[in-house]
């Protein structure tokens, strides 16, 4: 049994950032009710409801400083790692465009071949694309250029994500593991399970959707889903 990773996504200089944005946003709210002191209406009632708009403004204010820059789109934000999920063979009958509804996207990440992008994900359920072949694509380059913070990887027929990496390790750890296995290698906490299947008779790792992924080579630290780039080059929908 896997252990579950629960992944946080709040930085602690987030954190730190925020409480400060907090503290100030305070300290502008004192000196906004000793300001509003003086020039308030002299009415009871014309007091109370400037004393209301005032309030509300300052509470809109704090609420804006202190939300986090992705919160708006936290509610639309793939779940990231967990128990893997399994699946049944079914999901890779033969169904339009090989196991998948539709053939690749035409504009693929990483500069993959679409040709080849199309038979691994498609027409394909043991194949694998070139061991090493992602070193002649711009894959390192990329999760090098992202210094340290996660990719989606995306599946290349629907552009649903697929993993989020690295997670839980540094892009060199990430990088090394791929390298030495030869094939973009992922761990339980960097699989969006939500799109992701582990079929139970071969440890076949598909899409939901029928997109063929790779493999589940399990080692002493756990699964690990060994991957053809080809087919997580997809542009995120």
């Amino acid at each position: 049994t896997i252990t579950d990773n629960y992944i946080h996504t709040s930085s602690t200089t987030n954190n730190n950032l925020a409480i400060m944005m907090m503290i100030r946003s305070l300290s502008c709210f004192l000196a906004l009710a000793t300001c509003t002191v003086a020039l308030a209406p002299a009415s009871t009632s014309s007091r109370r409801a400037f004393f209301q708009n005032a309030a509300l403004a300052t509470s809109a204010a704090v609420t804006t400083a202190v939300l986090p820059a992705n919160a708006a789109a936290a509610d639309n934000a793939a779940v990231v790692g967990g128990k893997p999920v399994f699946g049944k063979d079914d999901i890779m009958v033969q169904k339009s465009h090989g196991t998948s509804d539709a053939p690749v996207q035409s504009q693929l990440r990483y500069g993959v071949s679409n040709k080849m992008a199309d038979q691994i994900s498609n027409y394909n359920r043991m194949w694998a694309e070139p061991a090493g072949s992602f070193s002649y694509t711009s894959f390192e380059a990329e999760v090098k250029k992202a210094n340290g913070q996660p990719i989606t990887f995306a599946d290349s027929v629907t552009g649903k994500p697929l993993f989020v990496a690295p997670m839980g390790r540094s892009a060199e750890e990430f990088l090394q593991e791929s390298k030495t296995h030869g094939w973009p290698s992922f761990r339980d906490s960097e699989v969006v399970w939500e799109n992701v299947r582990v079929l139970r008779s071969s440890g076949e790792t598909v899409s939901a959707s029928g997109t063929h992924l790779g493999h589940n080579l399990p080692d002493r630290s756990g699964n690990r889903y060994c991957i053809n780039l080809v087919s997580i080059a997809g542009e995120p929908i």
